[in-house]
């Protein structure tokens, strides 16, 4: 992941902050959107990555190079994505979007073919990635002002993309829901009120993966809080359960945006996926090579985090042990905890300290995460 030379603004740096931290309530069903041309629409969703469909970002060129930090490249991996996988994923992306209206529209801009490309591609080793276009809250609306209205408009859409993937594509297959930030957000809402509830959907939820989006249970238990039935994923091997963590590389600030809840007999959720029984365990980072869209502000974002990768051909590296990582809770937050190991370098909050490493949760994670949904994939047995 190339660090961008953008410079990015103080009011930009609290947009960001601000929007990616509103819990999204009080969702209805928007009416119908504009459909973009060259997009892939199926009922009343506008796709960014459907199976089949042309110039999917979810299926780019997936050959990793294994590297270190210490050490030229030492292998290289050609990987591509599955040709016939067992399960589904369900990607929502999180706030990316520069667009200066409170929702963004539905064209496909580059910063969505780019978070697609960062955080979703690789998913396609395991699994057929469906990921749906959504009017989510802009980058622009902050301050806490978005309306139930404008706040339903996300929702909705995601909640129709749901709906239309279950009619139309699922075929009663197993389906890993996965976000990150206001996609774990909107996936909390639309699990709480459309899968924890009910015992068929909950025997096609392989598992969830709700990064950076606060996810909470009871004080001192693996369930309660959000979901009633929907426990922590304790094993790779265990399906129908959570996966959840905001990243920091130091103790969070008291006033941190992710790993707090104010809601008295809650804590906020932290699976650590190098050690799902608990304790330290080493992360298998995941980075592209490519930048971000460039000009972008998340771009501007992620050149504060002090990535630096090892030069290599392919678009991705791999650094397995670069980093090590345990939940731990401190000061009322609960966090995964990384460090830096064999040369790797000491990431930098961003885009300020109450953020922690938000922008690398899924990447620094990432082989880790795939390793995990192989497992679940493998020993898991859809409803008949």
């Amino acid at each position: 992941m190339r660090s961008s030379k953008f410079p990015i603004s103080k009011f930009t740096l609290v947009a960001m902050v601000t929007l990616l931290a509103i819990g999204l309530v009080g969702f209805t069903r928007p009416a119908g959107a504009d459909t973009p041309a060259g997009s892939a629409v199926t009922g009343h969703t506008t796709w960014l990555c459907l199976p089949g469909q042309a110039h999917n970002p979810c299926t780019p060129d997936l050959t990793v190079s294994r590297v270190s930090f210490t050490n030229p490249a030492v292998a290289m991996v050609r990987a591509k994505p599955a040709a016939h996988p067992k399960i589904d994923c369900f990607y929502v992306y999180p706030t990316v979007s520069d667009q200066k209206t409170p929702n963004a529209n539905l064209t496909v801009d580059p910063q969505e073919v780019s978070i697609a490309q960062f955080q979703a591609a690789m998913f396609s080793r395991v699994c057929k990635v469906y990921a749906p276009m959504y009017r989510q809250l802009t980058l622009s609306n902050i301050g806490g002002a978005a309306t139930p209205a404008q706040q339903a408009l996300a929702y909705g859409d995601v909640r129709t993309a749901w709906s239309t993937y279950l009619h139309l594509y699922n075929h009663g297959r197993g389906v890993v829901l996965i976000g990150h930030s206001q996609g774990a957000f909107l996936l909390r809402r639309l699990i709480t009120t459309q899968v924890d509830t009910s015992a068929s959907a909950r025997r096609l939820m392989v598992s969830a993966i709700l990064l950076g989006g606060n996810v909470t249970v009871r004080n001192g238990s693996d369930v309660g809080g959000d979901f009633r039935h929907i426990r922590a994923c304790h094993s790779a091997t265990q399906t129908g359960c959570v996966l959840a963590w905001s990243t920091f590389g130091t103790t969070p600030p008291g006033d941190a945006v992710f790993g707090r809840t104010t809601t008295p007999g809650l804590q906020v959720l932290c699976t650590n996926p190098a050690a799902l029984t608990g304790g330290t365990g080493l992360l298998n980072p995941l980075l592209p090579t490519r930048p971000f869209a460039p000009g972008s502000s998340i771009a501007a974002g992620i050149s504060l985090l002090g990535i630096r990768t090892p030069p290599a051909s392919t678009p991705w590296i791999s650094a397995p042990g670069s980093y090590s990582a345990q939940c731990v809770s401190n000061g009322g937050a609960s966090v995964l905890e990384v460090a830096p190991r064999n040369g790797a370098p000491a990431l930098h909050p961003s885009p300020l300290a109450t953020w922690g490493l938000h922008l690398v949760d899924v990447n620094i994670a990432f082989g880790n995460l795939l390793g995990i949904v192989a497992a679940e994939s493998a020993s898991y047995h859809p409803p008949h």
